[in-house]
């Protein structure tokens, strides 16, 4: 009998074929979809995408990728790698520099053999994390530009190997490739993706992604696995044979093939009673020299190219010839280009098991030897020091693994520098000599691997290994300064307190001389202060870090230190000498990518608190744009997302913003710069009259939110804001003077743009204690206190938007039916710096107060034009209230929200009240007070409290006499 080792038609995914080839149209006519293709080993994965290459059209370009398996840290971007340098080769080196423009430093720095870099593509200071950004751009700028030409299928196998930064670099390009036609496919076997393993997060992403298609191949079918089996067998086989192949192979197409390989179709021919035997049978059948030629590429990997066997081989050329044409006829290698590889990975790993411990250190040293006498034409680094390990030399491996870190951190693949730093620390007390190996001792190698870890987003870990860095460094070690300003980093990062007093003590700790970074941490140490709210402290702190950047000659810090003065400048009341120290800042940045994204952040920022909002969203539009091309789309370019986003929202430009707000978060940034998207999402989402939807995405991103006010005060001011209205609006009036709690335990309010509409919101909270304080769960005389606080933080808030606020809040506090102060409210906001909100909602108030004036004619005006409005500018919540409010008041004929139901008859605004509140309305009508109320349902009073203030909402009503007495005229 005769067989082939790989069966000659694809058994079982026609399905998945068609399923790609669908994808791979939608993504030519401009769709770029992404695939993750999962399932056990053997399966079928590779043999599917080699069918689908293999009918591809001629204008599409197939570029293939493949994760390495070097033990628990992999060699960086492996994968992407051998991609791109398809990809270059195809289009040339020129073209692709030329493609990526501003991102070429990024770009050579990953593929050294394009020229020389610009310099590191990455560093340990506060900026080092935007060269992993700027690199993921530059790729997908490639890639993009490249699929202008020729649709593009960008494939990743074997994703169970792949490293943190190409893993990185995978879930941006899933999110930054929104116009290129690129097809990502992903591979991956489902067995080795256990509980820790850093693809289950990823996974879980990408369910949740509507852009990602998401498949496991099954097993075949009993009647496909006999199928299979008979196509694989050139002559006539016995019933009994194939029936035994069926049930052995349990669908698996890789079993069959190998079941039939080792003539298991043959009656007399035993199979192999355990898995491993089975992967080793076509193994065993080859000569000793073949067998030992097989164990040596193993210890290799999965692939290894000709000239890298024959340097690490101990026999001549003939013998590989012989040996390595041995297994390719047996079935047991594949040749693909110059290289060999194992038709499985299967087979590899069980080769490779099948080592003595003698044999597999003396490969492994070989290996390390061959890729060091190739180090000068490639970083191959971490493959030298994952084979001294290998080989138990960690006197060599630690050089290699320090080395390696460099490399991992030049293409700012920071989550693996972190990694080797790792190992690095835990090779120390092993190594002799190890500072002199490594060229820097332990505390430094401690606090380069923490700056890593930090750049990588992994910052609890990071801090955890400052703290342990600080702990071995003497007191009188230079480090500690450099230590100190580290720790005060992460934890900004991680929006906890302290950063400040670290701060404070590196700057003490610093030699005079050390200018440079004197003025990193003076700016750090200022903009926290800015952040804080110490405006004085913080210009006079920007002032000196100032003075130090001409001393070195650095417009880099002159901006920086003029940018974070400016903005406290303006937030002390000075707002022009602000503006125009911004614009200073802006001429010294000139062309720096980090400083000029900061003016463009506070610049957008102040122009919004101004209330020019088409200023603040050009500058923030404009800004982000120069996030993407400097790659720091996650952390610069999600602050100005928000800053644009907040505009965006004052104008009523809902759509754009939620498209924002969507793209921000899909980023993954960090806690303080997701918070602030969370922030204004959860607003967007209460205002457009979603009550519970904004509820559930508070309940969501609750804690995060909490930390970053715990550290920011402008946090404080924003979110806070956020939480009383959503408190007010969930009838929850008791919770909303809960979260006053925080702004009035502010001595002053430094930030007067961002305090006023949080007063606004206060005014609110306090009218509707006012008006029921039991339901408030406070006194009279506790809410006359509150409202005397808020009018004092009024009074102290003094800022150009101060003329819209201040006559919105005097009426929300006014007597019910005081029209002037609404009116006035009217006028103030139809002013161009008042956002859309205000408009609707101060009409419906106007509504509101002609109705307790006793004229039904000019509330029924009042309120047809709030849902005008609030139609027009999409507040939803203003235009449920003005329903609301309509109906209980009776006011007919209202073109919008009408008065009669679809079969024409009258309305009843008591369908609004639950069974409950129609109780409890009874006996408001009997002049009941709360206490009463609840003893006579057998309720407690709060409960009773609780619903007489749904009542009066619903109805509209401001006072339970009101509500009383329209009840009656009603029935």
């Amino acid at each position: 009998m005769t067989t082939t080792a790989v069966s000659p038609a694809m058994v079982g995914r026609q399905a998945d074929l068609s399923w790609l080839e669908g994808l791979l149209s939608e993504t030519r006519d401009g769709a770029p979809r992404t695939v993750v293709l999962g399932g056990e080993a053997g399966i079928g994965k590779t043999r599917l995408l080699r069918e689908f290459r293999a009918r591809l059209d001629p204008d599409v370009r197939y570029l293939a990728g493949q994760c390495v398996d070097l033990g628990s840290v992999a060699s960086p971007y492996a994968p992407v790698k051998t991609a791109l340098r398809a990809l270059v080769a195809e289009i040339g080196a020129e073209a692709a520099l030329e493609a990526v423009g501003p991102g070429r430093t990024a770009l050579t720095a990953l593929l050294p053999e394009l020229g020389p870099s610009d310099g590191d593509a990455a560093s340990t200071t506060p900026d080092g994390a935007a060269a992993a950004g700027r690199l993921h751009e530059a790729i997908a700028v490639l890639l993009e530009s490249a699929s202008r030409e020729r649709a593009t299928v960008l494939v990743v196998e074997d994703l169970h190997w792949v490293d943190a930064a190409s893993l990185a670099l995978l879930r941006f390009l899933m999110r930054a490739l929104t116009e290129a036609r690129v097809l990502l496919v992903m591979t991956y076997r489902t067995e080795d993706v256990g509980r820790g393993h850093p693809l289950r997060g990823f996974l879980s992403e990408v369910e949740r992604d509507r852009w990602v298609d998401r498949r496991e191949l099954s097993r075949l079918t009993r009647a496909q696995t006999v199928k299979m089996a008979r196509a694989l067998i050139t002559e006539v086989a016995a019933e009994e044979a194939i029936e035994s192949i069926a049930r052995r192979s349990e669908g698996v197409p890789f079993f069959i093939e190998e079941l039939v390989g080792i003539d298991g179709c043959r009656d007399e021919e035993p199979l192999p009673d355990t898995l491993r035997d089975l992967l080793l049978a076509r193994y065993e059948r080859l000569s000793d020299g073949a067998q030992e030629l097989l164990r040596l590429i193993a210890t290799g990997g999965v692939r290894i190219s000709h000239g890298l066997l024959a340097e690490v081989h101990a026999g001549d050329a003939a013998a590989i010839d012989a040996g390595a044409r041995e297994a390719v006829i047996g079935g047991v290698l594949t040749i693909d280009g110059d290289d060999y590889a194992f038709r499985h990975a299967l087979v590899r790993e069980a080769i490779l098991a099948d080592l003595l411990p003698g044999e597999r250190a003396r490969f492994h040293a070989r290996y390390a030897e061959a890729y060091e006498r190739s180090a000068g034409r490639r970083r191959v680094a971490a493959e030298i020091s994952f084979h001294w390990l290998g080989a138990h030399d960690a006197v060599r491996a630690y050089p290699a693994t320090i080395q390696a870190m460099r490399e991992a951190r030049a293409s700012a693949a920071f989550a693996t520098a972190a990694q080797l730093g790792e190992r690095a620390l835990s090779l120390w007390d092993v190594v002799p000599d190890a500072e002199a190996l490594g060229g820097m001792g332990k505390v430094e190698l401690m606090g380069r691997t923490g700056a890593y870890l930090r750049n990588a987003g992994e910052s609890e870990r990071a801090l955890a290994l400052v703290k342990a860095a600080l702990a071995e460094c003497p007191a009188d070690d230079p480090q500690v300064a450099r230590l100190l300003r580290d720790q005060a980093f992460v934890l900004a990062n991680l929006a906890r307190p302290g950063a400040v007093a670290l701060l404070r003590r590196s700057l003490e700790l610093l030699p005079e001389d050390a200018l440079l970074q004197r003025a990193t941490v003076l700016t750090g140490l200022a903009g926290r202060l800015m952040i804080d709210g110490a405006g004085e402290e913080s210009i006079r702190v920007a002032d000196e870090a100032a003075a130090v950047a001409d001393r070195i000659d650095s417009d880099r810090y002159r901006s920086i230190a003029t940018n974070i003065a400016a903005v406290s400048i303006a937030e002390r009341g000075d707002v022009e000498r602000g503006l125009a120290q911004l614009e200073l800042a802006r001429e010294y940045a000139d062309g720096d990518g980090p400083a000029l994204l900061r003016y463009f952040v506070n610049a957008s920022d102040l122009r919004h608190l101004i209330g020019d909002f088409r200023a603040a969203l050009r500058l923030a539009e404009e800004g982000f744009e120069r996030a993407r091309e400097e790659g720091l789309e996650r952390s610069s370019g999600v602050i100005l997302a928000s800053n644009a986003i907040d505009p965006l929202m004052a104008l009523g430009e809902w759509e754009q913003a939620d498209r924002l707000i969507e793209r921000s978060l899909s980023l993954v940034p960090s806690t303080s710069f997701e918070m602030y998207v969370q922030r204004a999402r959860i607003w967007a989402i209460l205002w457009r009259g979603d009550v519970a939807g904004a509820t559930a995405a508070l309940r969501a991103a609750r804690s995060g939110l909490n930390a970053v006010m715990d550290v920011e005060l402008q946090a404080r001011l924003g979110v806070g804001r956020v939480l009383a209205e959503l408190a007010l609006e969930s009838d929850d009036l008791p919770g909303a003077v809960r979260e006053l709690g925080r702004l009035f335990a502010e001595q002053h309010v430094p930030h007067a743009g961002y305090a006023l509409p949080y007063l606004w919101a206060a005014s609110r909270v306090i009218a509707a204690a006012r008006r029921d304080p039991a339901a408030a769960e406070l006194g009279a005389d506790e809410v006359a206190d509150r409202e005397a606080r808020l009018r004092s933080l009024l009074d102290a808030a003094q800022w150009p938007t101060r003329t819209t606020w201040v006559p919105v809040f005097e009426a929300e506090l006014a007597a019910a039916d005081d029209v002037a102060a609404w009116e006035a409210a009217v006028e103030a906001a139809d002013r161009p710096d008042s956002p859309v909100v205000l408009r609707s909602h101060t009409r419906l108030g106007l509504a509101r107060a002609h109705l307790a004036a006793g004229d039904r004619v000019a509330a029924r005006a009042a309120v047809e034009s709030a849902i005008a409005v609030a139609d027009l500018t999409g507040i939803g919540l203003v235009r449920a209230h003005a329903e609301a409010f309509a109906r209980s008041a009776g006011l007919a004929a209202l073109h919008a929200a009408g008065t009669a139901h679809a079969d024409g008859e009258e309305y009843d605004p008591l369908e609004d009240l639950t069974a409950r509140e129609r109780q409890v309305l009874d006996l408001i009508a009997e002049g009941l007070s709360n206490r009463q109320i609840g003893e006579r349902l057998f309720i407690s009073g709060k409960t009773a409290s609780v619903h007489v203030s749904a009542i009066l909402r619903k109805l509209g009503a401001s006072t339970r006499t009101e509500a009383a007495v329209r009840v009656g005229a009603l029935r």
